[in-house]
């Protein structure tokens, strides 16, 4: 996030996109509800009736895939009717003549035709985002789980730029994350392409860096692979070995059964979780480790801030922390780690490699943590980036981008569109909630569809469907519900059996690897 979550209580406008916050976001979803009762206007895009939509001015249903389309179509009226903040994009920004070429191929005739979303009513977003300044512009997994995630992300930031929303309170574009502390996995460098804090793994200067902290000769000077390619490697032997780390890839992954079949033809597998999960089952070595309340350590939000996780109970039978288990394996390989605990590792190794972390110590997040960039010991932390419109690079940089339709929509034989999501009762694959006692609240999954769909194939609320894809099929009872718009099927991925991901389509967005769990094409019938 460019910004922070204590802004949204003086926000004067939200305009979300993608987010299903209240399932996905409770805690975020509470502070923005807080921000509209006490008259914050609001703005909803997202191709279903989700519930954040009872709490919005606007509600523009868009169709599943069409988000750089509608957003253009919005930045075209901002500048054919010359509402943009002109100074902002004169002074602040470059490549605005380029960008500007693109919108124009825009008119809002044409993005209102691809996005299903009516021509006034585009305008009106327009007028509105013009009129209210700033505005904050929040997003989730329904923008960056797309072939074209990259852009869509692109896009928002465009739109921001164009209204000069940012570089101030309650402005900015902010993305709330889709997995717990994956921002914080980030910012250690759990990333192909950077160590940590975000230094680029090409750069010369930062391998010489890292390779002497970490008593290396020689650090790769290419980004590593993504997550497909190393799963796809294993088929093809280009990758011998696997380490998962925290993840059940055999659930979350799309197309389970080419999941399945890349992990049984690893050569060696090792996992490292807290509980058995459908993906331990092909593991040649489990790593059992502590969870996080039976360790002391660190987690990064969605707002850049740094909080305190403190033990408050033993590891149950050989769990151990993880860095342990890291150290160890690395003694056996020859390497002894200096630090010991996770204070030792951020305070003596990350804070000090680290130039955006380094005023960030265990004895300044006490309290509530700290918010990065925290350059010194005597940095406040930054709870908004970009002040005054001072970007990384200088200025802001508009990026010209197309809409392009998913990888596979629908035709006669799979007529649906199927979008997948979190519900609010379970996280992620039951790991831990299945554990909870979270199924006596949702125990099944089902597949939403629209009243009109149930009527024409004569499906009743409760009863079981099939739902088919190219690639499987599941057998789920059907939700019929007004929150999905008819030719569109609504599922999630908590329960193994009624797994979305069973169905859904393997392709990536080209650079971020990302896949487009948000559409596929698939066919609906009584089971």
């Amino acid at each position: 996030m460019t910004n922070s979550f204590g802004e949204f209580a003086n926000a004067k406008l939200f305009l979300c996109i993608g987010t299903n916050m209240t399932e996905a976001h409770p805690v975020a979803s509470t502070f923005l509800k807080n921000a509209v009762r006490k008259g914050a206007k609001l703005i909803v895009v997202d191709p279903r009736k989700q519930p954040l939509v009872d709490f919005a001015d606007i509600h523009c249903q868009i169709k599943v895939g069409s988000d750089i389309a509608f957003l253009n179509g919005l930045m075209n009226v901002l500048i054919t009717e010359n509402l943009y903040d002109k100074d902002f994009v004169e002074n602040k920004c470059d490549n605005f003549d380029a960008f500007k070429a693109k919108v124009l191929e825009y008119p809002v005739e044409r993005a209102a035709e691809i996005s299903g979303v009516s021509a006034e009513q585009i305008r009106e977003v327009a007028r509105l985002l013009a009129t209210v300044k700033p505005a904050m512009l929040c997003y989730t997994l329904g923008i960056t789980e797309h072939t074209t995630g990259k852009d869509n992300v692109m896009s928002t930031a465009n739109l921001q730029l164009l209204l000069g929303n940012m570089g101030m309170p309650s402005a900015g574009v902010n993305p709330l994350r889709g997995q717990n502390n994956v921002q914080g996995a980030c910012d250690m460098g759990a990333l192909p392409n950077v160590f940590p804090g975000y230094q680029k793994v090409i750069d010369a200067p930062m391998r010489d860096k890292f390779s002497k902290a970490w008593n290396v000769d020689k650090l790769p000077d290419q980004n590593g692979l993504m997550m497909p390619q190393m799963m796809e490697g294993l088929v093809d032997k280009k990758i011998r070995a696997l380490y998962i780390f925290g993840e059940n890839l055999a659930n979350t992954e799309p197309d389970i059964r080419k999941v399945e079949h890349e992990l049984a033809s690893a050569e060696f597998l090792v996992c490292q979780d807290i509980f058995p999960t459908e993906t331990t089952r092909f593991a040649h070595v489990v790593f059992p480790a502590a969870a996080w309340s039976e360790d002391d350590g660190t987690f990064s939000s969605s707002e850049r801030r740094v909080n305190r996780v403190r033990k408050v109970k033993t590891p149950p039978g050989d769990a151990k922390p993880n860095w342990w288990i890291f150290k160890e394996l690395a003694k056996r390989m020859g390497h002894d780690w200096a630090s010991n605990g996770a204070q030792e590792i951020w305070d003596n190794e990350v804070s000090v490699l680290a130039p955006a972390l380094g005023g960030i110590k265990y004895s300044r997040i006490e309290k509530d943590g700290l918010q990065w960039p925290c350059p010194t010991l005597e940095h406040p932390g930054t709870e908004f980036l970009h002040r005054d419109g001072i970007f990384t690079h200088g200025k802001g940089i508009f990026n010209p981008v197309d809409w392009a339709p998913p990888a596979e929509v629908p035709d006669k034989e799979y007529p649906f569109v199927l979008s997948t999501g979190r519900r609010l009762y379970h996280y992620h694959t039951r790991t831990q909630t299945g554990r909870a006692g979270m199924n006596q609240l949702l125990s099944e999954e089902t597949a939403d569809i629209s009243q009109a769909d149930a009527q024409k194939l004569g499906i009743k609320h409760g009863e079981y469907v099939k739902v088919r894809s190219r690639r499987g099929e599941v057998k789920v009872k059907a939700k019929v519900t007004e929150q999905v718009p008819p030719g569109m099927v609504w599922m999630a991925f908590h329960f193994r059996d009624g797994c979305a991901n069973w169905l859904t389509n393997a392709v990536y967005d080209p650079v971020t690897f990302t896949a487009e769990y948000k559409a596929c094409a698939v066919a609906l019938e009584r089971a």
